[in-house]
């Protein structure tokens, strides 16, 4: 099994989680794989049943709407905080008027 079959395997089982719930069909492996299956696509038998154990319980409409949201500001608010300590221990030089 190599790394590019693993991601399709994984891709398509997301979409037919996400068909399922867009349907308003339970989500469990058996409609897993039916979705999968009339994709024509044949993934490796555990993904269906992972899938149904990762996402039981879970609202789904948060996940889908809150992906990625706690991964975004973490860098930012790293580098503010870098930046201003570097800010605090460093002064700007003064500039000097010009008299004419």
């Amino acid at each position: 099994c190599n790394m590019a079959t693993l991601s399709v395997d994984e891709q398509a089982v997301t979409y037919a989680a996400l068909i399922l719930h867009d349907a308003g069909l339970e989500l469990n492996a058996d409609n897993l794989n039916a979705i999968t299956k009339a994709a024509g696509v044949s993934v490796a038998s555990y993904w269906p049943s992972l899938f149904e154990r990762a996402l039981a319980g879970k609202d789904l409409d948060d996940l889908i709407m809150n992906a990625g949201a706690g991964a975004g500001p973490a860098p930012a608010a790293g580098g503010a905080a870098a930046g201003g300590a570097a800010a605090a221990a460093e002064p700007e030089p003064e500039e000097e008027e010009e008299e004419e």
